[in-house]
């Protein structure tokens, strides 16, 4: 079970109509059961952040709306350490992709913040949905399925 002492989440500005508790809850329920226990931390911030990580680390030159950064420790050096206390990496999500896409799928910005940061989880524990011939949309599909989420990224992008 993750500390439920420390954040998981940090805002460079807190959007007015996210419940930053929630927000945190749903990180905190996603270590506990998508990553299985392994911490992850999740930066949410503007555009040109986004933009600014997409170009150093992917060189794209623009904004994204989530970004995954693994903890790149080997699956054989995880055996070896604690595999339900090694963390999973980080996670950027950009606040105004976030809004734009809620308002496009019509629901709230803390809903789409949640679609993101399970997408990030996912990527984190190693699926790719580019190359792993539908096995993140089908986990992505039952996990929105059991919380309660609606489509994905994945799931909008095949309809």
């Amino acid at each position: 079970m993750s500390d439920p002492d420390s954040s998981l989440i940090s805002f460079r500005r807190t959007p007015a109509s996210v419940r930053r508790l929630h927000l945190e809850a749903f990180a905190r329920l996603l270590c506990d059961e998508v990553s299985q226990g392994r911490p992850f931390d999740c930066l949410i911030a503007d555009d040109r952040e986004l933009q600014r990580l997409n170009r150093e680390f992917r060189g794209k030159d623009y904004p994204t709306d989530v970004l995954s950064f693994p903890s790149g420790l080997s699956p054989r050096r995880r055996v070896a350490a604690s595999p339900r206390r090694d963390p999973l990496g980080s996670l950027a999500i950009s606040h105004e992709r976030a809004a734009a896409q809620a308002a496009e799928h019509g629901h709230s910005l803390e809903t789409e913040l949640r679609i993101l940061l399970l997408h990030g989880v996912l990527h984190l524990t190693g699926m790719d949905h580019e190359t792993d011939q539908g096995r993140m949309a089908r986990a992505e599909a039952r996990w929105r399925t059991r919380l309660g989420l609606a489509d994905g990224l994945i799931a909008r992008a095949h309809r």
